[in-house]
């Protein structure tokens, strides 16, 4: 049995043919290219003569449990994607079978709509790997920081970053804060000519008022008390790479001129200096708040706001591109268990909807410091719904955490919920229904539309 597609090619195994038949039907109206085998040994033949994106397969088959017949296929194809159904499902066996290899596990009976997410996470995962490593191919093991753009906007963020990276102009990013303007702004220096120069990073807020000169522009042996000797600053430690101011809105108004100075003269004079060091740095600004509305009450120089603003990168807030969550999430679950060195293998579907749904007003930042503290907190392989909300401030999904307060009905709430989750996922329905765990049809009902024919 084949069907044939574009979308990716899956090779499906049970001694049920009932089930390969469902499920071949099942993926393929999704876009898969599906092929089906009811014998392990068979489908042992089938993958040693052709690439598949993914098997799935039954535990519980007479020739080889499904654990025997993914450790056979990674013995031929060492990152084979795997995928296991079975109706004798535990926590302990599915910790089992993940840490063997396998890349999901799914428990009979299931909606449809869990295997066909599970699905695209597994290609979607492998996906950005393929990518990370072409990215590290065509850089050497510099750090690009692992970016994530699955969203149109993101995209667009990278690919004008890409531009930048060719020039020695000026930038100026922009964005709430925690959107990763800082991760940004190494991208553009590894792509860049100066990419083995240092990168050197400060953030302007941190400095108090009495220091920003000295550290940017360096100190001579004398010019205070405890000068002992001559200390070059950030624009000299930055020479031949990049320097990254952040939060640039808040240098005092006092040092702006002299950091024009530096940027228009390619010189800095140290504090306590007589003459003028030459510098070459390119400059990489950053902030959080409105530098325009700054320049309108004259706490920002007009002058060196347009000197900064050559090139302007604007970072859309993580609630605008929900494309990204999952991928993120995923990338802080990877980097927290090994930061922390524990063994978590997944996030469950229950928590993973609530982590779709939720805003995220401290973008990126606060996704990072939730899952690192859920993996922290976690008593079992897997991060569940309790993790997430043990550690939070982050309260109730929206609408919820006054509702038995104010005597809202249920119904009302559920379409406060929806209402919400068709926002986070910018109006897209199937997506939104993925994350409520309801089909399409049902969402269409709850939202008073007809569903259309092809969507």
């Amino acid at each position: 049995m084949k069907m044939r597609s574009n979308k990716g090619r899956i090779l499906i195994v049970d001694d049920d043919a009932g089930v390969v038949d469902f499920l071949a039907e099942l993926l393929a109206e999704e876009g898969y290219a599906v092929e089906g085998e009811t014998s392990s040994r068979a489908a042992l033949e089938r993958i040693a003569a052709a690439e598949y994106d993914l098997v799935v397969c039954d535990v519980e088959m007479p020739e080889l449990r499904g654990t025997e017949l993914m450790a056979a296929i990674h013995a031929r194809k060492r990152g084979q994607l795997v995928l296991l159904i079975t109706a004798f499902g535990s926590i302990d066996l599915a910790v089992h079978a993940m840490r063997a290899g396998a890349c999901d596990f799914i428990t009979k009976p299931f909606h449809s709509e869990l295997l066909i997410l599970g699905i695209e996470r597994a290609l979607r995962e492998r996906q950005m790997h393929r990518e990370i490593i072409r990215l590290r191919d065509t850089l050497g093991e510099t750090d690009t920081g692992d970016l994530v753009a699955r969203s149109p906007s993101m995209r667009r963020v990278v690919e004008l970053a890409r531009r930048a990276a060719r020039t020695t102009a000026a930038v100026l990013m922009t964005g709430e804060s925690g959107v990763g303007k800082g991760h940004i702004a190494r991208f553009i220096h590894v792509f860049s000519e100066r990419r083995d120069k240092p990168f050197v990073q400060v953030n302007c807020a941190a400095l108090p008022a009495t220091l920003v000169e000295s550290e940017l522009f360096g100190v001579r042996k004398g010019a205070f008390t405890d000068a002992r000797d001559d200390r070059p600053g950030l624009f000299l430690q930055a020479a031949g790479g990049t320097l990254f101011l952040d939060e640039i809105g808040e240098m005092p108004l006092e040092s702006q001129p002299k950091l024009l100075h530096a940027l228009e003269s390619a010189t800095v004079r140290p504090v306590g200096g007589t003459k003028e060091v030459a510098t070459d740095v390119r400059l990489i600004a950053a902030t959080n708040r409105s530098i325009e509305e700054a320049t309108r009450n004259q706490t920002f120089r007009s002058d060196l706001y347009y000197r900064l603003n050559v090139i302007r990168i604007e970072i859309p807030p993580l609630r605008e591109r929900p494309e990204d969550i999952e991928p993120l999430i995923d990338q802080c679950l990877n980097r927290a268990c090994r930061k922390l060195n524990l063994p978590i293998v997944g996030i469950s579907g229950e928590a993973m909807r609530w982590l779709l749904a939720y805003p995220w007003p401290g973008n990126v930042r606060e996704l990072a410091n939730q899952i690192e503290r859920a993996v922290a907190l976690a008593e079992h392989d897997a991060i569940l719904l309790e993790d997430i909300r043990l550690v939070s401030e982050m309260g109730e999904p929206p609408s919820l955490g006054s509702a038995a307060a104010t005597g809202t009905s249920l119904a009302d709430v559920e379409k406060a919920y929806i209402r919400h989750v068709m926002q986070a996922t910018g109006g897209n329905k199937t997506r939104a229904a993925r994350v409520l765990g309801i089909d399409r049809r049902t969402l269409y009902r709850k939202l008073g539309e007809e569903e259309p024919e092809v969507e």
